[in-house]
């Protein structure tokens, strides 16, 4: 099993109470190659297990989520595997058509483009893997 992590006694991590999404995937080498590409995150957590499983913790601009690859054919937590989108994520960024358009390149595939409506400039897309994010931020009303 590989492991990279702060293991650091004499000086533990302070705890910060948060929420992060845990994306399930198929592939998960291959989902966080598209995400590094798409959103240009950042890997500060990898588990491999000799099972072929992998866990990982992933930033884009501070926001961390996580990803795992299913690992046998009883885990049915994809999108793929429950047959549609299990979660939504929404990406709240300052250049939402940067992020957007790198994504496009990177392989993921467009439900609608970055606009203006509901007091946002936001657009959908959906990864390789199933799932969809909107990407966007609110917009400045003064």
């Amino acid at each position: 099993m590989t492991h990279k992590q702060n293991t650091d006694t004499n000086n533990p991590p302070t705890i910060q109470t948060s929420i992060a999404p845990w994306l399930s995937v198929r592939n998960g080498v291959l989902a966080v190659a598209f995400y590094k590409i798409a959103f240009g995150a950042i890997e500060s957590y990898r588990l491999e297990t000799p099972d072929g499983g992998l866990v990982v913790k992933l930033s884009i601009d501070g926001a961390a989520f996580w990803i795992s690859s299913e690992m046998d054919g009883n885990d049915k937590t994809t999108a793929e595997s429950v047959g549609g989108e299990t979660v939504r994520i929404i990406l709240t960024v300052a250049s939402p058509d940067l992020f957007f358009a790198q994504a496009l390149a990177a392989g993921a595939t467009e439900i609608f483009p970055v606009g203006e409506d509901y007091g946002w400039r936001l657009g959908r897309l959906a990864d390789p893997f199933g799932l969809h994010w909107e990407i966007g931020h609110p917009l400045v009303t003064e």
